[in-house]
């Protein structure tokens, strides 16, 4: 028997009020901050994946779905949502639009790591992306939007965790800091830390392995080693957000990721999860679009895990709008009176009122049984007699009380109900 692959999962009817709220939430933030929606193909050349999120990063060695096509090109289905964007913003010429670009995104994405709570092989972010303007107070609004997003799904107990890794200019004084650092600990470290050590340096903090954790942790801080520019970037955007009234708590051990980041990066977290626990998270990416081909444009965004989210709201017990019961069943007994039911109901849903037909045959008293398990608010009973008589038998399912009307009325009377 199939089942769904490993680290993939089905979203079934009962869970989707959880995810259409999340969405609903999504586009009404994204309307106050004027973002727009943009979707993008699912799988890309694998050289923008390469080139954006870094040949050293877990994700592009170890994570990747990478396939080749008929034709021979590596194709790579997305295992991130700015790379995506950002040559959408190339390609289509965006930099000739009024600046910054405010783009939002709801995909999926894929990366072959372990499964565990909340993140799958496959799994679902929501996205947004500020293009073409390096001013802290755009980081300080891009961070209070993913704020103001949580907050309006209902969630509470949530802090926000802020590092700035610097630029090109000051990193590699950094990298050398954190080099020396971690030489002195290289036995000390898991194998991916020790190729990490002297192909990608800055991974190193953002190892998960418990052995890592006490060399992580007293590392240099990026935030110490940043030039003038940098640092008065980083003061800004903390000057702002305490403004906004946001408790941005400086992590130095923050650092994402992917290789694409510059300056700012942040997270959000469940106050008792840590990092793995993240619900979303985002930062600064200056130099990218210039690395894609463009010309040189800052930019900064986040990206929430929609399934993450979904834990917080059932493990915070968040109340989620559930679909509306169907108004009225159509119950019948005989094909005539089945004829009847099918016509009204139709009649019934083009006058915008939920309404359902019953079907297979099922005695009456079974009828009723199926009305009342879908919640239907009414049933509207046809039987011979009525059929003959052009009317129906509407009974309310709560009170069990009913009426006798002619069904060219019941529209109309399901209305006044309303």
């Amino acid at each position: 028997m199939y089942k769904a692959v490993r680290g993939t999962s089905d979203i079934l009817p009962e869970e989707q009020p959880y995810w259409r709220y999340v969405e609903q939430k999504a586009a009404e933030v994204c309307r106050l901050y004027d973002y727009r929606r943009i979707d993008s193909p699912t799988f890309e050349e694998t050289g923008l994946f390469t080139r954006s999120v870094g040949q050293g990063t877990d994700i592009v060695e170890k994570e990747m779905y990478t396939f080749d096509d008929k034709g021979r090109k590596s194709m790579t289905l997305r295992p991130e949502g700015t790379a995506s964007v950002c040559r959408a913003y190339i390609e289509h010429g965006m930099a000739n639009l009024p600046q910054p670009v405010k783009l939002y995104y709801l995909a999926s994405i894929f990366r072959y790591e372990r499964p565990q709570a909340g993140r799958l092989r496959e799994h679902h972010q929501f996205g947004c992306e500020a293009i073409g303007d390096d001013d802290p107070a755009l980081d300080a609004e891009v961070i209070d939007m993913a704020w103001r997003f949580f907050a309006s799904l209902g969630l509470t107990g949530l802090t926000v965790q802020l590092n700035s890794i610097g630029c090109k200019n000051c990193r590699p004084a950094y990298l050398a800091a954190l080099t020396d650092y971690y030489s002195k600990y290289a036995n000390d470290l898991c194998p991916d830390c020790r190729d990490r050590l002297s192909r990608n340096p800055l991974r190193l903090l953002d190892c998960k392995q418990p052995g890592c954790q006490p060399v992580a942790g007293a590392a240099p801080g990026s935030a110490d080693h940043l030039c003038g520019d940098c640092a008065e970037h980083f003061a800004r955007l903390r000057g702002y957000l305490e403004a906004l009234g946001i408790p941005g708590n400086v992590n130095h051990r923050l650092v994402r990721g992917l290789d694409y980041y510059t300056r700012t990066v942040f997270e959000v977290q469940p106050e008792d999860g840590g990092g793995q626990s993240t619900i979303g998270g985002g930062g600064r990416y200056d130099d990218l679009i210039a690395e894609l081909g463009g010309r040189p444009t800052p930019a900064i965004g986040f990206a929430a895990g929609i399934e993450r989210i979904v834990l917080n709201l059932k493990k915070q017990n968040v109340a989620v709008p559930v679909p509306t019961p169907p108004l009225v069943f159509l119950a019948s007994v005989g094909e005539a009176a089945k004829e009847t039911a099918l016509k009204l109901a139709a009649d019934l849903r083009g006058d915008g009122c939920g309404a359902i037909a019953a079907t297979g045959g099922k005695s009456l008293k079974a009828q009723m049984r199926q009305a009342n398990s879908l919640g239907a608010r009414y049933a509207a009973i046809i039987g011979e007699d009525e059929v003959k008589a052009g009317t129906v038998t509407l009974r309310d399912m709560a009170s069990a009380s009913q009426e006798t009307l002619p069904a060219a009325r019941l529209a109309a009377r399901l209305r006044e109900a309303l």
